[in-house]
Formats: C-alpha cells, structure tokens, sequence
C-alpha cells in the first residue's frame, strides 16, 4: 500500500510540474518498453497481446480514445515479425513454406502488393490503408504457424479467445437488456448510424466491435469452436460449460440483427456432422435442426425473432433484392478488368481518396463482390483459391490426426474457416478487427495441430512428452 500511495503521489508532483500530457509519455515509455520487449523476445506473449488487442480496439477507439491506434496495432505487428525473423536465426526452421496453404497466402499477398501499380486505381492511398487489414495481417500466418510450438500454448490461446467472446457476449446482453453508454449514444446520434443501426425499431447491437456483422460473426465462430470442442475427449462438466458458453454466444448473437449470420449455425452444424460422423453428433445435429426449424415457423411478434426468420427467405428480403442487383450492374465491371479497379476503390478509403470514382460509391455489400470489384477475377479466383486449399488441408489432417484433443482443434478451426467463407458472401467476413486475425490463426492451426500430433506421437515412442 505504501508503495501505491508513493508512485500516486509521485505521479501528482509530476502531474504539477511537467504537466498531464508529459506524465502519459512518461508512462507509456515505463509500460511500453517493457510490452516491446517482451513482445520480441517472447513469442507467446506477443501472440496473446495482439489477440487481445484485435478484440478491443474498435472497443477503445469508440471511447473517443485521441490516438491512433490502428498504427499501434501495425507496430505490434512489426514486433511480432521481428520476433519471428530473431527466432529464425537462433532456430531456423523455414519448412513451413512448403505447405499448400503458405505458398497460397504467399501468392495472394504478391498480388495484393502488385496491386499498387494498377493502372485503373483512382488513389495509391486507397491501396496504402487498405493493405494494412487485407495483406499485411495475412503475414500472421507465418508468425502462428511458427511461433505455436506446444499443446499447453494453443490451449492457452483458445481459453484467451473464449474469455474474450465471453466478454464480448456479456457486453452485448449489457446493450440489450441495460442499454448503452453515454459514449456509445453520442456515436449512435449521427443520422448514417440510425439508418444502420435502428431496423424495425429495434437497435442492433455491436458489443465492442466495430459494427453488429463484425460482432455477430464473432459470435457465430465462437459459438462453433463450444461445439467442436465438446466432441473431444472432455469431462462432462467442460462440456456442459462449452454448451452454456455456445448458447449464450447465439443468442446474443441474435441481438446484431445481421440476417447473414442467422444461416451460419444450420450450415456449419451440417459440416460437422459430415466431418464427425457418430451416433452423439447426429443426435445434436437433429435436435439443433429441429429447435432452428421451429425458430423459422413459429408465429411471432418479436422483432429480433422475426429478423431471424427473414434470414431463411431471402426472396422477401428488400435489402437482399437490392444487394443481387448491385451485382448485376457491376458484372460488366468485373469481366472488363480482370485486376479490377484497385485495392481499396470502394468503401470508406474510396469516398476519402476518391470520391468521384465509380467505385467510390458502389456498395461491394460482400467480401467476394469487393474482391471481385477491387482486385479483378484474377483476385477472386485466388481467393477461392485461398479458401479451397486451407478447407482441403483441414479435412485431410483432421481424418491424419489421431491425438482426440488435437482433432477437435482441427476439426473446430477447419469449421470456422468453412463459416467465414460462407460468410465472406452476404457480408464482407474477414476484413475487420479482430475477425480478421481470427481466420488467420485457424488457417495456420490447421497445419499446427498436425505438427503438434506428430510431434505428439514421436515423443511417445521416443518415451518423452510434448509440452
């Protein structure tokens, strides 16, 4: 206590004499130099820092925080990459280049980088801020896949990402039942935000992320790594506990109002069914088939229900209608520049860059459509690409692997990769904090698990154990 009561009133001194702004600096460089140093030399915590971070950024900034974080979360990347190339050399291991899924990130990163020469781009600072969440978080792979040596840190990793979830769920039901705070009403005040945000007049909610897609799908994959979890070898209570989590999870995910997530759960629960073939899957299969059928019929004149419902008819959709003839006006587009229109031409670093371009107002509305606009079906099909061989890896080590813990791993990352693919449609999935980091370390656990199992199987025979 003495010790508080001394760095308080030193702290006050510092505060008279030098001022409030000279004492933060102060103790950005008292915390901040030991954060940087243990980002670099040690992996582990810098890998849970940037998870940490990519979950409560937009959380922060909507505080009204005055400082740029999105270049903090750069600098932590940096950190991250610099730690990896530190370790190479003390370590070297660069076999994980030969993998499918490197070479394929690799190849779709060069693109995104050539993209910058583009000779039909409005605006190099479009590409120049958009690089940062397309490509440049892409770069992670090679980090995750590295840096994730033993089964006891990808259990810490998935423990950190459900307490996150966790967090972010209860904030949601704190919106919904309790209301929002006074710095998330003064946001929600501008015009453009009601009209997103208050549907049917009901305000969706978007918990700490940046808008209710990005919270929703959150929700759904986290609900989805619960369900896969419990078909390992756990006790009943940690599974009854992942169950409680898995539900808790959808139904705040409800209260986002995003039509696009609602289909996510029936389609993913039909994918694990077909990867995990038993008697006590199937049984979970059709009982959450039958409980979602009788949410998609039953009469009723509850709002965020009745959005639920809407979800299953697209045809009755105003907004779905809207969205499939965007597509059709922007289809001539596409086939007309096979590298597109550049990266970042549509959306917000569009209309700021270039706001008298075509694309600047064109609503992409879907993570394929923006690829397709923005980098041409040359990108789309290395997307599709991207997507084909992380899901193929994934199946193909999933049935390799025999530890039980690792092949619910496996099995729980293949999924999600398979949901925001799905979700990469209707909505744009994997461009957002932390989502974005999200499917970037599933595509490289998929590859982890089975390097872990073979590890695991090794120091077995060799009468030694994995850490």
């Amino acid at each position: 206590m003495g010790l508080l009561a001394g760095a308080g009133l030193i702290i006050s001194l510092l505060i008279a004499k030098l001022g409030f702004t000279a004492v933060v600096l102060i103790l950005i460089l008292m915390i901040g130099l030991p954060t940087v140093y243990s980002v670099v030399v040690y992996p582990e915590i810098g890998v849970l820092v940037l998870l940490i971070a990519a979950y409560l950024l937009m959380w922060v900034i909507r505080m009204g925080v005055n400082f740029p974080l999105g270049t903090l979360m750069d600098a932590l990347e940096v950190l991250l990459f610099l730690g990896f190339f530190i370790k190479q050399k003390t370590n070297p291991d660069w076999s994980f280049l030969k993998l499918p899924i490197s070479k394929i990130i690799i190849i779709w990163i060069v693109y995104n980088f050539i993209e910058v020469a583009n000779p039909a781009a409005s605006s190099v600072f479009s590409w120049l801020y958009t690089i940062r969440t397309v490509a440049t978080v892409m770069l992670l792979y090679f980090v995750f896949v590295y840096q994730i040596k033993s089964l006891s840190f990808l259990r810490i990793i998935l423990k950190v990402w459900l307490f996150l979830s966790a967090f972010a769920a209860a904030y949601a039901f704190k919106q919904e039942h309790f209301g929002f705070f006074d710095f998330e009403k003064s946001i929600m005040a501008d015009p453009l935000m009601i009209s997103l945000l208050f549907i049917g007049g009901v305000w969706r909610k978007f918990s700490i992320f940046s808008d209710p897609v990005c919270f929703s799908y959150n929700m759904v994959i986290s609900s989805l790594l619960c369900i896969c979890l419990i078909t390992g070898r756990l006790k009943t209570w940690k599974k009854i506990i992942l169950l409680l989590l898995a539900l808790f999870f959808l139904i705040n995910m409800l209260y986002s109002g995003t039509r696009g997530a609602y289909v996510l759960v029936p389609a993913a629960l039909v994918f694990i069914a077909v990867l995990n073939y038993n008697r006590q899957v199937l049984i979970m299969s059709i009982t959450a088939g039958i409980l979602i059928g009788i949410l998609i019929i039953i009469p009723t004149s509850n709002p965020t229900l009745y959005r639920f419902q809407s979800a299953f008819k697209p045809s009755k959709d105003a907004s779905y209608n809207v969205r499939i003839e965007n597509q059709k006006k922007i289809k001539p587009f596409i086939l007309t520049h096979p590298i597109g229109g550049g990266l970042g031409a549509t959306g917000v670093w569009g209309q700021r860059f270039a706001p008298g371009s075509m694309l600047a107002s064109f609503p992409p509305d879907s993570g394929y459509v923006r690829v397709a606009v923005e980098l041409g079906w040359v990108g789309l099909f290395l997307i599709c690409m991207l997507m084909f061989i992380i899901l193929k890896t994934g199946i193909k080590n999933y049935y390799l692997i025999q530890n039980p813990e690792l092949k619910s791993y496996c099995l729980a990352v293949t999924v999600i990769v398979f949901t925001l693919n799905i979700g990469n449609f209707p909505q744009e999935a994997i461009v957002q904090f932390p989502t974005n980091v999200l499917f970037v370390l599933a595509a490289a656990l998929v590859n982890v698990t089975l390097k872990l199992d073979q590890s695991l199987t090794q120091n077995l025979k060799d009468g030694t154990s994995l850490n």
